[in-house]
């Protein structure tokens, strides 16, 4: 059989729209010991790259972003280095991502950035919240910042080729087709949905304007950091029989944060590396899994000795039972709190430094 130009164009064109269609329905995953086995983009239009290795740089134009556990994140930031002063509204198309830990080939979110932050897992999706100062991560002082999202105006993501990975559910790092994200200079938020019939509506991405508190209820204090399991909660927009839409004569208000349990309370998130595997514990410690998260907290009689402490050393305290509604620290934050959870961890080091020199 003879193909004409026009014909032979087609089946060129079909062939890249077919390819598109299945990395759009998530069939990309993540292969740790093949990272370059990711296509260099992905979407007509894109800044940066998919196929990023595994060294970080403060430079790097990866497009990847991964969502696994409390010490294992990233989020969605201005590509440029410091002096652009451009907001997320203006540079939401070549967004790149900062990650906690390093070999993703990702920039690196630099210590200090993250003030507070609360990962949740629930049947439906994982989502995490918090505060920070991200104009350490080039976003503009003052900017209220913006939705990053897999659906653009015109079919591409913001950012274009931008692609979320997580191991939460089914153990490899699988891509997530619906995923959402805000990020201000203060506040950040991201919720990837598991695959099936309820991800397009808990991922919704038409209410840009109305920020993480409203499109993602949870926990957003300062102070501290923990890792829950939680009830999925309501459709963002969705009351009942009824849907809003984003400009309406009357904003409801935002849906009140589904119930967590399980709540795991880690002393500090880690830049650049994994929390330690050096910790030495006396017989009465007990590991804790909870997902992609797997921590060590220390009972009574639990110590970390001197030869191990370092400033990634961790540690956490079981919760359980908690609800939005019946936490206060699933509530805004009294004033005082960021002081009272410092104190907190300056009696933790005293009380460690103390022990481990005995």
């Amino acid at each position: 059989m003879i193909l004409t130009t026009s014909a032979l164009l087609a089946l060129v064109s079909f062939a890249i729209s077919d390819v598109h269609a299945q990395a759009s329905n998530g069939s990309y995953t993540y292969d740790p010991n093949n990272p370059d086995s990711l296509p260099t983009t992905w979407q007509e239009g894109q800044e940066g790259t998919n196929r990023c290795g595994t060294a970080s740089s403060p430079t790097s134009m990866c497009q990847n972003v991964f969502i696994n556990s409390i010490t294992d994140w990233c989020i969605w930031a201005p590509p440029y280095s410091d002096g652009h002063n451009a907001t997320i509204g203006e540079t939401e198309r070549g967004e790149v991502a900062y990650c906690l830990k390093d070999g993703y080939g990702t920039r690196l979110i630099p210590d200090g950035t993250i003030l507070g932050a609360h990962w949740v897992q629930t049947p439906d999706y994982v989502q995490i919240t918090g505060q920070g100062d991200f104009t350490k991560v080039g976003v503009p002082k003052g900017d209220s910042g913006g939705e990053l999202d897999p659906h653009g105006a015109d079919g591409n993501g913001n950012p274009i080729g931008g692609l979320v990975f997580g191991s939460s559910y089914g153990g490899k790092m699988m891509q997530y087709q619906e995923w959402t994200s805000f990020m201000s200079d203060t506040e950040f938020c991201i919720r990837a949905c598991k695959p099936g019939p309820k991800a397009a509506g808990l991922c919704q991405h038409i209410y840009d304007v109305m920020g993480c508190g409203w499109n993602m209820p949870g926990n957003y204090d300062t102070g501290y950091f923990d890792s829950c399991l939680g009830d999925t909660g309501e459709p963002m927009g969705v009351y009942g029989a009824s849907t809003f839409y984003q400009g309406g004569p009357q904003t409801p208000p935002a849906h009140a944060a589904p119930p967590s349990s399980s709540c795991i309370r880690v002393a500090s998130v880690t830049s650049f590396s994994p929390l330690p595997s050096t910790v030495s514990v006396s017989s009465s410690a007990t590991v804790v899994t909870s997902g992609a998260l797997q921590v060590t907290y220390l009972i009574s009689t639990a110590f970390i000795s001197s030869s191990t402490t370092s400033s990634t050393a961790s540690v956490v305290t079981p919760t359980t039972n908690t609800s939005a509604k019946s936490n206060p620290a699933l509530k805004a934050a009294p004033s005082g709190h960021t002081w009272v959870a410092a104190t907190v961890t300056v009696l933790i080091g005293a009380l460690i430094g103390t022990v481990a020199a005995l």
